[in-house]
Parts: structure tokens; C-alpha cells; sequence
């Protein structure tokens, strides 16, 4: 059966507040987003406490707020992947599991689709090597319906993982992303690929981040789709009340 998590999006609050209270309300993983408050060269200590004192299980979330790895400006390029690289070093001693945003088209990019391809093989190629020296997987995360960003659909994102061709790179399907793409059927197809799971809702246009429940997607189906997958099931929420409320609507329809 898999573990489910919580992962915070409000990543400006301080982690502390809340992550004891994790195995008191019912989940089983931390997922650490590397980002604002959560940066892990300010936390690690904290983590590591988690990590020891605890039953829970920690993943991460690289970094990706102002950082690019389909970027065709080669020092842009060059830094969001040193910045990952350098999350993977500071976490291994926690995690098995990472997951990696794709980037997105710049305005030149646009004109090269060709070359920003190359970058983006390139960059998950360079991660997933530095990973697997670790031990650890890779997930290459599905984007929303912005025509700008990358791997919005199974076809790109196996295509991104076929070229790449690294045991140790999988998928990380955020269903939420996939409902403003038509694609849940899409990745439930392709289930023997992912590795990990996000989960939260929406109204099919835009990436409200809404309790599981609160939207249009329908998680009877989901979920039992995703019976005997034994990856984790992270819950993104923007508070542990609405991580709560979504772990609870869960457990009501599946009887986890």
C-alpha cells in the first residue's frame, strides 16, 4: 500500500510550526520543498532531527522558483542545474526520492524548440547521474496547461525519459497538473513509469491547489487506479488543515 505525505506550498511559513504534528493527523511522509522558508541549507538540522526522532519518511522537492533547466542562456542553464545538484547533496543522507519541474520555454527558446530539448535532455541527464551516485531516484514532474512550460503531456514526458535513458529517472504525476490537461487517463496509462505522486484539486482550467475534494477531479477513480502502486502519495496543500481535510476525504472513499 502506499504512504501518503504532505507537502506545504506555503513555503514563506516556517516548517517547524506544523511538521510535528504530521504522524498525530495521519501522514506518513514529509516532502521538503527547497524553497523560501524550506530552503534546506537553513533547515537541515531540523530535517535531521525529523528524520531521527520520527517515524516519517522524507522526500524532496527540488528547487525551481527563478531556476530553468530547459534554459537555452547557458549560465541560467548551468545554475538551476547546480542548485538541484547541490539539494540532491545536502539531502541524501534522507531522502530516496527527488522531484525535478522540467522548466519552460523562454522567449527565445520558443524560436529553438530544437535546443531547448537538448538543454533539458542534458539537464535531467547531469541530475540523474548525480543521483544515482546516492542511490537516489528522480522524478520528472508533469507541468499544467501553460503553453510556455514543458511536459504537460505522457507523450513529452516519456519522451524527455526515453532520451535521457537513466534507470534511475522516473515520473512524478502531479494529477492535479493533469486535470487542466485532459491527461489523467493519459499518465494512468503509462502507471508501470511513475515513480511518485502529487496530489490535489481543481476545476479542470487553472492549478488552484484545492483540498483533495474541493474540485472537479474524480479521486474514486483515481485512487482506484492507483491500487498496488507503491510509490508515495503526496498531498499539496497550502496548510496542514487543508492537507488534513484532504487525507480525510481519502480515507473515506478508500478505507486507507
Amino acid at each position: 500500500m502506499s504512504e501518503i505525505g504532505f507537502s506545504s506550498l506555503l513555503v514563506t511559513s516556517d516548517p517547524f510550526e506544523w511538521v510535528w504534528k504530521l504522524e498525530d493527523v495521519g501522514f506518513e511522509v514529509w516532502e521538503v520543498v527547497d524553497e523560501g522558508k524550506h530552503r534546506v541549507e537553513g533547515i537541515r538540522d531540523g530535517i535531521k532531527e525529523v528524520y531521527e526522532t520520527t517515524n516519517l519518511k522524507i522526500t524532496s522537492h527540488a528547487p525551481f522558483s527563478d531556476l530553468n533547466i530547459a534554459s537555452v542562456n547557458y549560465p541560467i542553464w548551468s545554475e538551476s542545474i547546480r542548485q538541484i545538484k547541490h539539494c540532491i547533496d545536502l539531502m541524501s543522507e534522507f531522502i530516496e526520492f527527488i522531484t525535478v519541474h522540467p522548466g519552460a520555454l523562454s522567449p527565445l527558446g520558443m524560436q529553438i524548440p530544437d535546443k531547448v530539448r537538448e538543454q533539458v535532455i542534458a539537464g535531467f541527464t547531469e541530475i540523474s547521474d548525480h543521483a544515482a551516485e546516492y542511490g537516489i531516484r528522480v522524478g520528472l514532474e508533469n507541468m499544467i496547461d501553460i503553453e510556455m512550460l514543458l511536459a504537460r503531456t505522457p507523450e513529452e514526458v516519456l519522451g524527455i525519459i526515453e532520451n535521457v535513458g537513466r534507470d534511475n529517472l522516473g515520473i512524478t504525476w502531479d494529477v492535479g497538473h493533469s486535470n487542466t490537461t485532459g491527461t489523467i487517463d493519459g499518465f494512468i496509462e503509462i502507471l508501470d513509469k511513475i515513480s511518485h505522486v502529487h496530489i490535489h484539486d481543481n476545476h479542470g482550467r487553472k492549478d488552484e491547489h484545492l483540498p483533495v475534494g474541493a474540485g472537479t477531479i474524480d479521486w474514486e477513480y483515481v485512487m482506484r487506479k492507483l491500487e498496488g502502486f507503491d510509490g508515495k502519495i503526496i498531498i499539496e496543500a497550502r496548510s496542514l488543515q487543508d492537507g488534513q481535510e484532504g487525507l480525510n476525504y481519502l480515507q473515506n472513499i478508500t478505507g486507507i
